[in-house]
C-alpha cells in the first residue's frame, strides 16, 4: 500500500508559492509581467522535461486534453501575467492576501458547475472575504502601504484568484487522466504557447538584467513552478479541490513573513486587517452544515 504524502506535498507547496509572491515582486522592474510569466514557465518547462520525460504514449487526448489547455492557458498564462502585473502596484504579503479568496471563488464555482449548491456558510463566508478585500483596497491609501500600493492592483490580483480558482477546477478533473508532473510540464507548454508574443521583450530584458535578476527568475521557475505546482498536483489527485484550496490560507503569513526579511515590506495595517477578514471568510466557506438525522418510526 502506498504512503499518501499528501500533507508533506501541500506544505512544501505553501512554502515555495510563499516565496514566489516576494520574488515577483523583487523582479518587478526588472521584468514585464509577460516576459516574467514566459521566463517562469520556460524554465519550469525545462526542467519538468527531464523529470516527466513526455512521451506520445503519455499525451492526454479528448476532453483531457481539453482540460490541460484550459487550465494551462487560465493558470500558468494569464494568472501570471495578472499576479505579476498586480505585484507592481502591492508589496508582496498584501498581494498574497488578495490572491488566497481564491478559495471561496473554487466553492462557489463548485456550486455551479459541480451542483454542489449555495449553503448558507458558503453565501456568508464569500460576503465576509470580499468584504475584507475592500478594506484591503481601503488599506492602499493608508500613509503606512509601500509606494507603488493602489486599488489597480487590487483588481489586478483579484483577476488572479478567480484563474487560481479555475485553474484548481479544471485540473482536478484533468489529474484522473495525466500524472501529476506531466500535468504540470503540459501546462506550463501551453502557458509559453501563449506567451509567445512576449518572447522579444523578454530577451530584451534578460539583457540588461543583472545576475541576481536572473538568478530569481531560474528560483521562480525551478521552485514555485516545477516542483511548487507537481507537490500541489501530487496533493490534489488525492483530496478534494476544496481541501487542497484551503490549505494555501497559510501562504500570505509565511510570504510576509519571507518579504518582511527579505524586502523589508510588509502591508500596511489595515491591509492586514483585511486580509485576516478575508481569510475568515474563505474559511467559513468550508463550514458544511450539519444534516439532521430523522429518526425511523
Amino acid at each position: 500500500m502506498r504512503r499518501d504524502l499528501s500533507v508533506p506535498a501541500l506544505a512544501v507547496t505553501v512554502l515555495l508559492w510563499a516565496s514566489a509572491f516576494v520574488a515577483i515582486r523583487a523582479l518587478g522592474d526588472a521584468f514585464s509581467p509577460g516576459s516574467l510569466t514566459l521566463g517562469r514557465v520556460l524554465v519550469g518547462a525545462l526542467v519538468l522535461t527531464l523529470i516527466a520525460r513526455p512521451t506520445r504514449a503519455t499525451m492526454p487526448t479528448g476532453r483531457p486534453l481539453l482540460l490541460v489547455v484550459i487550465y494551462g492557458v487560465v493558470w500558468f498564462g494569464i494568472y501570471n501575467i495578472a499576479l505579476n502585473a498586480g505585484e507592481q502596484h502591492l508589496d508582496a504579503g498584501t498581494a498574497a492576501l488578495v490572491v488566497n479568496v481564491a478559495p471561496a471563488l473554487v466553492a462557489l464555482f463548485a456550486g455551479f458547475v459541480l451542483g454542489e449548491g449555495f449553503p448558507k456558510p458558503l453565501l456568508v463566508g464569500i460576503a465576509v472575504a470580499f468584504s475584507g478585500v475592500a478594506l484591503i483596497a481601503l488599506g492602499t491609501r493608508d500613509p503606512d502601504a509601500v509606494e507603488t500600493a493602489s486599488t489597480t492592483g487590487v483588481v489586478l490580483c483579484l483577476v488572479a484568484a478567480v484563474t487560481y480558482a479555475i485553474g484548481t477546477l479544471t485540473q482536478k478533473p484533468a489529474l484522473a487522466h495525466v500524472k501529476p508532473v506531466m500535468s504540470v510540464w503540459l501546462g506550463c507548454v501551453v502557458g509559453a504557447i501563449v506567451c509567445l508574443p512576449f518572447a522579444p521583450h523578454l530577451f530584451r530584458e534578460l539583457g540588461d538584467a543583472t545576475t541576481s535578476d536572473v538568478l530569481w527568475l531560474v528560483y521562480l521557475g525551478v521552485f514555485p513552478t516545477a516542483i511548487g505546482f507537481s507537490t500541489w498536483s501530487y496533493a490534489l489527485a488525492r483530496i478534494t479541490s476544496g481541501q487542497a484550496a484551503s490549505t494555501t490560507y497559510l501562504v500570505p503569513v509565511v510570504a510576509t513573513g519571507i518579504a518582511w526579511a527579505i524586502l523589508d515590506e510588509t502591508p500596511a495595517a489595515l491591509a492586514l486587517v483585511g486580509g485576516v477578514l478575508s481569510l475568515a471568510g474563505v474559511a467559513i466557506t468550508r463550514i458544511r452544515p450539519h444534516r439532521k438525522v430523522v429518526a425511523e418510526a
